[in-house]
This record gives C-alpha cells, structure tokens and sequence, in this order.
C-alpha cells in the first residue's frame, strides 16, 4: 500500500512539473499546448491529492533508502559490453569498409568530381610531392578519382629523394600536386577536392568560355569581398572554374561583344538605357545566352524583353514565415526553397537554397511557340508574393491579401531554352536564359554560406554556357551544420526533446524504482 502511495505521489509530482514547463516555454499559445497542460495539470493534482490524503511518511522512506542490490548486474553486463566491443573492433580491423556519415559527404566525391573524370577524352596523371613520399590522406583522395576513371592515374613522391623531379616541376612545398593532361599541366599547393577538381577542370578545357556582368547601373562590385552583398565570391567561383570574367560597360559599346559565352544582369539599382536594352536583346536574337538577376523595385526595363521569352517579373516581394523557438512563426524576407523543377540544372538537387529579398519569377509561355520555360525553383506553401511594397519597404508590414497577393508556393527563378527557327526567327540554334528573382542570392554572403546557393548559381552558369559535367553538386567543406524548421516541426521538435521523452523517462524511472521495491 505504502509503494502504490509514493508512485502517486511521485508522479504527481512528474505531472505537475511538465505542465508548468510547457507553460512557461508556450504560454498556450496552441489548442495542443492547452490541451498538454491542462491534462497534466488535472493528473498531477488528482496523484497528489490520493497522496497526500494517506500522509508523507513514504516520502521519507524514498529520499533515505539506497539499492545496492544490483551492483553484480551491473558488473557483469559491463563486462559483457566490453568484450562485444573487443570483438567488433577485431571484426572491423580485419574486414575495413568506410562510411561517410558526414551530412556534406565531404569524404566521398562530389557529383561534379566524378562526372569531371568519368568525361575525360585522355589521360590524366596526378603527381604528388609529399614529405616521406607517405601521405595516406592525400592517397585516398587520389585513390578516389582513379576509383571513377581508368583514365586516371597517381604517384606519391618524396621530393628529397627525387630533387631532379621536384626541380623540373618547379615544386618548392611539400603537398604540392601537379596535375597533367596531354600537353596542359597545373600545381595545386592546397590539393583538397575542390582545387583539385577545378585543376582538372582547367587543364582539360579546350577554350574558356568568358562571362560578360554588365555594369554601370549601381551593381555590387565584383571585387568587393569586405561587404556581405558585394559579388567577389561569384567571380572567385566562376574563375575557379576556369571561366574568363569580364566587366562590360554596355552603355559605351554599340553590341553585345560575339565572344561572350554569357551576358550577366546582376542587380542593377538604376534603369538600363534603352539603347542597352536593344543590344541584349539583339544579343538573344542570334542564340545569345543571358543570367538575369532582378531584385525587386528594380529593372522594370527588363519585364518587356522578358515577356517575350516567356518569363514574367512579379512587382513584389516573396514573405515567408521564420520560425523561432518558443516565440511562435514571424514574417521574414529570406525565404528559403528546397523545392524545384524538372530541369538539367536542378537535377537531382535535393539541398536548400536561401534567396534573400526576392521577387516572384513565373513562366508565361502560353501560346508562344518554340519556348521551353521551366521554373526552377519555388518557396514553402507559407510563403506569398507581397504586392504591397510600400507596406513592407516603408511600414514594415505585410499581410496575405488573396486577390492581389501570389500565394504560395511562390516560383523565384526560371529557364528558358529558345528554339529561334520554332519562333520564326531566321536564324538557327538556340537562346537561353536564367532569371533569378535575387541579387543578395548570388552575394558574398550566401555563397560562402551554409545553404546551396553557390551550387545552383554555377549550374546555371554551366547549363547557360552548355557544359553539362559542371552541372552538379559540387564538393563541400566541413562547416557546422543548420537546421529549418517549419512551424509544425518546431512545435513538434519542442515537444519530443523539451517535454514527452524527458517525462517518459522519468516516468520510467519511477517504474523501474517502483517494481525494486
């Protein structure tokens, strides 16, 4: 009698706890954060209550007594655990396999390095000059190109011992990688994947293909690595692979330059002249290729052009929920998207990307022949298209209204693959176009960021320019790791880690004690 008296009172007690947890974190805000404490609440005070109602004597008995009963359980099942540890430690020396458990696979190649390899015409040989001739962790990434490719093929070297060798290379470093393909060669000081992958990539490339930004409209600079929003990060990857960069002052030139294998529209903050306007459009024309990234209030110039190639500039701004731990959704204006279209670019893209400050980017090619336009990417059902700018720029405001607003799922970026003799043009080939709705997309700070941005970016770049083995998941860096979390998952999270396994736990626990007794 006296045990089934301190296992009420106990759980009362557990009860009573959890409710006054879960309303000091919630505050009931929810039907079920109400429904969680009132239920726990009503069986705390009924436990305490027929516990009480028989005296506090147990309480006593619990705190006083200790069990030692079970030490020679403990002992044994402690021994046991070790030598099942003994044994699979032997199993695992004798029959080695490896894993990759690392959220980023950073210790497997990446899409875009086995495709590089897997698409190589010749051989390719990697030297590496190493202190001893031994670097095991430099091995297995070699080891893993030539994996995917005959074609490829390592040594290691110990430079003192072969001075001759290290000398004809110019190698004046341990860990210094020289990369060879036909008469191309390279040194990687720093031979991680991706330097050695854009290596590769550099030493292969019959031609480089030159990307024109257009500027002289207020753009971010493209030298800027100081600033968040500056593009310095944009031009650092597309030289990493083996792109030539190129600053275009349109307003000063008659056309678009015949060598630019794309034209990039990055931001701009003042209007396009009209004469501008023209030349890009003469551009696309004759099977041009363009990546537009027209944040909003800005480029009202570019709707037109773009309306012709089956894209539509929304006049808003893309609002989604943020969700913060115990204080419940707000609005935010960085959206974040893990859905995406059926599209060589997006293919097999799984990761989130982030488009801060965005506008709506839909496909509207109805009725136009010739044109395959694809939106690329879209945001959460949560979102919406605010078309009440000064509501949100001015009074930071915002507010779904149905018949002006774009519910969501909100489209934020869109292709265009052009079939010019389809659309009656006179000229053959094709025209293609990328428009993000996003400057900050592209930005310092979300390419170097935690998210996939700078994936996405380049696989625009590589499907613009028509170099499909660059259109891929390219290899990552250890980083910490980030999680979003919707509304309902929040809430879900909160319950399962904050409240419920911590309650079931304890209640556990009482049982356990209660059955020893």
């Amino acid at each position: 009698m006296r045990r089934n008296q301190s296992l009420l009172g106990l759980l009362g007690l557990v009860f009573l706890l959890f409710a006054v947890i879960a309303g000091a974190f919630t505050g009931g805000r929810t039907m079920i954060d109400v429904v969680y404490i009132a239920a726990n609440g009503v069986v705390g005070v009924f436990c305490l209550i027929a516990y009480l109602s028989a005296g506090l004597e147990q309480v006593r008995n619990v705190v006083s007594e200790r069990s030692t009963r079970y030490g020679a359980n403990v002992i044994v099942g402690s021994l046991a655990f070790l030598g099942v540890l003994i044994v699979l430690n032997y199993l695992g020396a004798r029959h080695s396999k490896r894993f990759d458990l690392t959220e980023q696979k950073v210790y497997s190649l990446s899409d875009q390095s086995i495709n590089v390899v897997k698409n190589l015409e010749n051989e390719l040989k990697m030297l590496a000059f190493v202190e001893g001739g031994i670097n095991p962790e430099l091995r297995d990434l070699l080891g893993n190109y030539a994996r995917y490719s005959s074609k490829v093929s390592y040594e290691l070297i110990d430079p003192d011992k072969q001075p001759e060798l290290a000398e004809k290379y110019q190698i004046r470093t341990y860990n210094t990688v020289r990369v060879e393909y036909g008469n191309e060669s390279t040194l990687v000081t720093q031979p991680n994947e991706e330097n050695l992958t854009n290596a590769i990539i550099k030493v292969t490339r019959k031609t480089r293909k030159v990307v024109c930004v257009i500027e002289g409209h207020g753009e971010p600079d493209l030298d800027d690595l100081q600033s968040p929003k500056g593009l310095a990060s944009f031009r650092s990857a597309l030289t990493n692979e083996n792109y030539e960069v190129k600053k275009v002052l349109l307003a000063s030139e008659p056309k678009v330059a015949d060598d630019c294998s794309v034209v990039v529209v990055a931001g701009p903050q003042r209007p396009f002249l009209e004469h501008e306007i023209q030349a890009i459009e003469s551009y696309l024309d004759r099977g041009g290729r363009l990546l537009a990234l027209i944040p909003p209030r800005t480029g009202a110039e570019f709707a037109p052009l773009l309306a012709k190639w089956g894209i539509k500039l929304g006049n808003d701004v893309v609002v989604d929920q943020v969700v913060r731990l115990f204080q419940g959704p707000a609005l935010g204006l960085t959206p974040l998207a893990n859905t995406y279209g059926i599209h060589e670019i997006t293919r097999d893209f799984k990761q989130r990307t982030i488009f801060p400050m965005t506008r709506s980017v839909k496909a509207d090619a109805a009725g136009k022949s010739g044109l395959t336009v694809v939106e690329l990417v879209k945001t959460s059902p949560s979102s919406w298209g605010e078309t009440d700018l000064d509501g949100v720029f001015q009074r930071g405001e915002a507010a779904l209204d149905g018949n002006a607003d774009l519910k969501g799922p909100v489209p934020v970026a869109a292709a265009v693959d052009a079939n010019l003799k389809q659309m009656g043009r006179e000229q053959e080939g094709s025209t293609r176009i990328v428009v993000f709705g996003s400057i900050e997309f592209a930005s310092n700070r979300e390419l170097d960021g935690t998210f996939y941005n700078r994936d996405l970016l380049l696989n625009a770049v590589g499907w613009l320019v028509g170099e499909s083995d660059l259109v891929s998941i390219r290899p990552r860096g250890i980083r910490a790791s980030r999680i979003q979390f919707t509304p309902e998952q929040s809430l879900m999270t909160f319950y399962l880690t904050v409240l419920l396994i911590p309650q079931l736990i304890l209640i556990a626990g009482i049982a356990v004690w209660w059955r020893r007794e």
